[in-house]
């Protein structure tokens, strides 16, 4: 199988899976994966949450832009972006227009199982993180669905159903050839 040398990007919100799903997917198509966050962690010499923490949200979000404008001029790859990435117009038009983009769609109680534990996602440091997650995704749901070419449903399907899932997905949209 290969992706007709286009970047796919996966967004939705934090803990739905992009950097998981988005992995598995650059495997299945033999294309490399490119996590922004990662990226973004590399560059700056530390976590997101401790420049997060230092520098706030506003700086983050300028770095942020600046890696998705270089990541959707690059390379074909699967792009994994971070759950905020589609707040700024630009992010959702180069998005939009540079990639295919997939919304791995979760409901906020689904991600809320899925990270009740985890200390490393700076917006989620909260006293009510299941609250928090409800109203990011009152305020994003729409602009992943205005940066999206397709929309998966995450529920509780396996991270290979899902891949398969988007495979298809893009299949049926002549994005990606089918292997032998």
């Amino acid at each position: 199988m290969n992706a007709n040398l286009t970047r796919i990007a996966c967004v939705g919100l934090p803990g739905s899976g992009k950097s998981t799903v988005g992995r598995q997917l650059a495997r299945r198509l033999d294309i490399s994966f490119i996590d922004s966050d990662q990226v973004i962690e590399q560059r700056i010499g530390c976590s997101i949450r401790e420049f997060f923490e230092r520098e706030g949200e506003a700086s983050f979000r300028d770095l942020e832009q600046s890696v998705i404008e270089e990541l959707t001029q690059g390379d074909v790859c699967v792009l994994s972006t971070g759950g905020g990435a589609v707040l700024r117009p630009i992010n959702r038009q180069h998005l939009h227009q540079r990639t295919k983009v997939v919304y791995l769609h979760s409901a906020p109680e689904e991600v809320f199982r899925r990270l009740r534990h985890d200390q490393n996602r700076p917006l989620l440091q909260v006293a009510d993180p299941l609250a928090r997650l409800r109203d990011l995704y009152v305020a994003r749901d729409p602009l992943y669905r205005e940066t999206a070419h397709f929309t998966i449903e995450t529920g509780r399907p396996s991270v290979s159903t899902l891949v398969n899932m988007i495979l298809m997905q893009l299949e049926l949209a002549g994005v990606v050839v089918p292997g032998p």
